[in-house]
């Protein structure tokens, strides 16, 4: 099975007969132990620090289907160096573009990516409870958002109605969550630990839906629900709503609840909250170890890893467009 591989240091990335050798280099430009990297075992690349590497080395990557992301200092995504695309199909794009000019449509397909989110975040919520959290409240305001869902005949509509669910959603975590305290949701900088997992979270899970969208037919460029972007694969942004609160807030929970992540593991500077590399290195692994789990699919009668029903999706979603069959985005059922 493929694998995804982080690289947390600075380096260089070449090319050694069918390998990849990464040479970390530290802030006085000492070289490390090399590390080597069978190109048949790698799904995608994170790069958390610099990388120095040529074209010959992309274009390497591109034969193999390789895509590498790329976060800087603050742990921000600054962008994907993604292979042409091999599966783009013609029917599938015309399909999928004719969804989004036509408002009608595309409020459909939207409004189901906001529902699947709110589906899975009350389903959080709905487990905290049953273990005597305090979280009554969320849980009867964002049930009755998801009433109106389906009211709403404009985008921008749609988009301020899922603003106010996912912020009585982040109003239980502190509830939740032991020994931290999150308060508003801060993005640019986040202004706290919380606010600083859920950011880097919310970008793992981003790429980790573009590199499935990339697998299949369709166009990660054409969305929904996100407005496309000249500088950004907004169909990702589309999928991620409905994974984010199994992928990312869940681990969020375990790992502090658990104390696998603590406040030694972050440090101010100036108005923003940065992760160390404990914190991020402790989240990647959580995160892998949550896309390899298995679970009992309800309509495919089989287990199915985390990581592949992000691809199911991807499947429902093309089927919906062509015509095939309704789609019904993923909610957790237990």
């Amino acid at each position: 099975m493929k694998k995804t591989y982080y690289l947390f240091n600075p380096g260089r990335l070449s090319r050694q007969d069918n390998t990849l050798r990464f040479l970390p280099v530290d802030e006085n430009g000492c070289e490390g132990q090399a590390r080597y990297l069978p190109v048949e075992t790698i799904d995608n690349i994170y790069c958390f620090g610099s990388l120095d590497a040529n074209s010959a080395m992309y274009n390497f990557l591109g034969k193999h289907h390789i895509s590498v992301h790329f976060f800087d200092y603050y742990e921000h995504y600054t962008g994907s160096f993604m292979p042409k695309e091999y599966l783009l199909a013609g029917k599938m794009q015309v399909e999928q573009t004719k969804y989004f000019l036509s408002n009608k449509k595309r409020i459909v397909v939207a409004q189901k990516f906001v529902l699947g989110g709110a589906n899975n975040m009350l389903k959080n919520l709905q487990y905290y409870q049953n273990r005597q959290k305090e979280v009554g409240k969320q849980i009867s305001a964002i049930q009755n958002y998801i009433t109106k869902i389906e009211d709403t005949t404009q985008i921008d509509e749609l988009m301020g109605l899922e603003g106010n669910i996912r912020q009585t959603y982040y109003e239980a975590f502190d509830v939740i969550i032991n020994d931290f305290s999150m308060g508003n949701r801060t993005k640019q900088p986040p202004n706290n630990e919380v606010n600083a997992l859920i950011s880097f979270g919310n970008m793992m899970c981003y790429t980790l839906c573009l590199d499935q969208i990339y697998h299949t037919q369709l166009n990660p460029t054409i969305s929904f629900l996100h407005e496309p972007g000249y500088r950004r694969y907004s169909l990702a942004l589309d999928l991620a709503e409905i994974f984010k609160p199994i992928l990312v807030d869940r681990t969020i929970f375990s790992l502090l609840n658990k104390k696998q992540i603590q406040a030694s593991d972050f440090r101010q500077e100036l108005n923003r909250c940065v992760m160390k590399d404990t914190a991020r290195k402790t989240f990647a692994q959580a995160f892998e170890d949550k896309l390899k789990e298995t679970f009992k699919h309800r309509s495919l009668g089989r287990n199915v890893s985390y990581k592949h029903l992000v691809k199911l999706e991807c499947y429902k979603l093309s089927k919906h467009l062509l015509g095939i069959e309704e789609y019904k985005p993923f909610k957790m059922n237990w």
